[in-house]
């Protein structure tokens, strides 16, 4: 049988492992919250970018997180997109950075092809120009690399 006492205890055990369970969590997340310096792009979205960029030069203006993806695949790191959400956060950073604009398209042109709405993005001015820079830098790196072990 259960005492009052031993339900009193029961209860605070509750309340210890939530406890526990909570400052476990936040250590957690502060410990993989994401460092980065202000302007500076992870790989994903150097890679959305850089896939907007080759996207437009192909005559494509907007394009939806699918194809995106897709550009992704083919020519950049595969690796990249190692979890559901995880392109559709980067399109979101990228949007309140002001390297990406979005829309939702027309309703009518998907009830016509019989799906649902898509969510259409465009690389900004901005957006170019970090992509001219991430791979300014990039080569400036490069020919650091070189000249420091000739």
């Amino acid at each position: 049988m259960l005492s009052r006492e031993s339900g009193v205890q029961g209860g605070e055990c509750g309340n210890s492992l939530e406890k526990n369970a909570l400052d476990l969590m936040s250590r957690y997340l502060h410990i993989n919250r994401m460092r980065r310096k202000a302007g500076a792009l992870v790989p994903l979205e150097l890679a959305i970018c850089t896939a907007a960029v080759e996207l437009r030069g192909q005559g494509t203006e907007e394009f939806h997180g699918y194809l995106i993806a897709k550009e992704i695949k083919e020519h950049a790191d595969n690796r990249l997109l190692t979890a559901y959400g995880t392109l559709y956060r980067a399109l979101g950073r990228l949007e309140s950075m002001g390297l990406l604009t979005s829309r939702w398209e027309d309703a009518m042109i998907a009830a016509d092809e019989n799906r649902p709405r898509r969510r259409l993005y465009a690389l900004t001015p901005a957006g170019e120009e970090a992509v001219a820079d991430a791979a300014k830098a990039a080569a400036a790196k490069g020919a650091r690399k070189g000249w420091a072990s000739a």
